[in-house]
């Protein structure tokens, strides 16, 4: 059921309540002064301890074990035991995270009862805990284009390194996805992952969310820096993170250390730390909205994840990523793609990115029902009207054009898209639409249409006529 290490410097209380807690199913340690309980924690941590405040013959008191416990291991819980309680023991021990406090001579079924409770709240801290852990290797990066490829290339390089990291790009890109592959391959992998983001918490409360608080009503609430210990921080949006705060987390990545607020005792932390912005950050430091000094901290590796836009190519994977994903967790359909859709699909504008066709396959999934492959016509990038009799409704300043003008505005456009659709592959591009590669050229030159494979910038433009 659970290891529980009981420090009590009287033989006969630690061999009562041990055998009791056998009894009741527990493995219990014992120990008789602090050097003793030290050299049990070092061993193996305990699930629980139970810790009487006087020691007889040791150098440190229940008080200071605790401290120093809580200090180390802040998730064992510990119960308080005295034969010389009083109030002022009771709020000492509990600021200083002990779990309860009980008086000697004790009842045992009390005894029981808070052993019960604070080994079922262990239980649970722990299961979050390895919750948020798993959650952290599950990140996959799903994709094959150019601009994928040199993405995970950096993303790879930075992985066994502790190296802080700034990823940008536009909001849908994958930044967090980023973020957890790169803890998901590095020695931290098995450490948490703790998340803060910096544009959902109030700017008065991002002190205690951060840095945890101290009270004499409410004891130690450790905050998302001591929960990230030996693992990973990620400052999501942190653009968004309120100026006196920034100089606080300044000095926390220079001493790796923080004083809870309310509190007076330096916490020492093990972190890296991963940030993200959507935002230009020269330009918020510009402005005095950004400290400069804190991003010359954070981006040590700066890496930009492209948008959707900039990797069409992948969009087929990713949407059948998604669809078997939401298979998998929703039991919805399992449905593949027609080849209309999977071109609609890369020709669709994606301000959203990948979180915008993520939402839209779950819909198409939800409201199509089990049929079968996804048509085109199920997906919400399908507007051009047609009428009763299925022509193509052109719009107004199509139609005020003579035949000619508005012949080569729709092949410059058409072709523009396919181009950027196959990421300046010309091969696939001349294939798909049915021409000669050497045609395909011919008909580019005509329309003052130039191709580019620079990255970041649209693949194909239209030429200035007079240049």
């Amino acid at each position: 059921m659970g290891d529980i290490l009981i420090i009590d410097d009287e033989r006969d209380i630690r061999e009562l309540i041990s055998d009791i807690l056998k009894d009741e199913g527990y493995t219990t340690r014992l120990a008789a002064t602090s050097d003793e309980c030290l050299a049990q924690i070092a061993a193996e941590v305990p699930s629980l301890m139970i810790l009487d405040i006087w020691l007889k013959d040791s150098q440190m008191d229940g008080i200071d074990i605790l401290k120093a416990t809580k200090r180390d291991h802040p998730g064992v819980p510990i119960i308080i035991i005295s034969g010389h309680g009083n109030v002022e023991i009771a709020v000492a021990a509990i600021k200083q995270g002990a779990y309860d406090f009980i008086e000697k001579p004790f009842n045992i079924d009390q005894l029981t009862v808070v052993i019960g409770r604070a080994m079922e709240a262990s239980r649970l801290r722990r299961e979050n805990t390895e919750l948020k852990r798993r959650d952290g290797t599950v990140a996959e990066m799903i994709g094959s284009s150019s601009a994928f490829k040199a993405l995970k290339s950096n993303l790879d390089k930075v992985t066994k390194s502790n190296g802080r990291v700034m990823l940008s790009g536009p909001a849908g890109s994958g930044k967090e996805v980023a973020a957890r592959y790169i803890h998901a391959n590095s020695n931290r992998a098995g450490a948490p992952f703790v998340t803060v983001s910096s544009a959902s918490i109030e700017p008065e409360r991002m002190e205690d969310v951060l840095f945890g608080r101290e009270s004499p009503e409410r004891g130690i609430e450790p905050g998302l820096l001591e929960q990230a210990d030996g693992g990973v921080l990620f400052f999501d949006e942190v653009a968004d993170m309120p100026l006196g705060t920034q100089s606080k987390i300044l000095r926390v990545l220079v001493d790796q250390s923080f004083t809870r607020v309310g509190g007076a005792e330096k916490i020492k932390v093990d972190l890296r730390v991963i940030s993200s912005t959507t935002r230009d950050l020269a330009t918020e430091i510009e402005l005095g909205r950004f400290r400069q000094e804190l991003f010359h901290r954070l981006a040590v590796v700066p890496i930009a994840v492209p948008a959707l836009d900039e990797r069409r190519e992948d969009i087929p994977e990713l949407a059948e990523h998604f669809i078997a994903g939401f298979n998998k967790a929703q039991g919805l359909p399992l449905r593949a793609l027609s080849d209309e859709a999977v071109a609609l699909l890369q020709t669709m504008l994606w301000p959203g990115n990948v979180r915008q066709l993520k939402n839209v396959m779950e819909r198409v999934l939800i409201l199509g029902g089990e049929k079968g492959d996804i048509a085109a016509s199920e997906l919400p990038g399908n507007e051009t009207p047609q009428d009763t009799e299925g022509r193509v409704v052109l719009s107004g300043s199509l139609a005020t054009l003579p035949l000619r003008e508005a012949r080569e505005l729709f092949e410059r456009e058409y072709l523009l898209t396919q181009i950027n659709r196959f990421g300046g592959n010309i091969s696939r591009t001349a294939s798909f639409v049915g021409m000669e590669r050497s045609a395909l050229h011919r008909k580019l030159k005509s329309l003052n249409v130039v191709t580019s494979n620079k990255q970041g910038n649209r693949i194909a433009h239209i030429e200035d006529a007079e240049s």
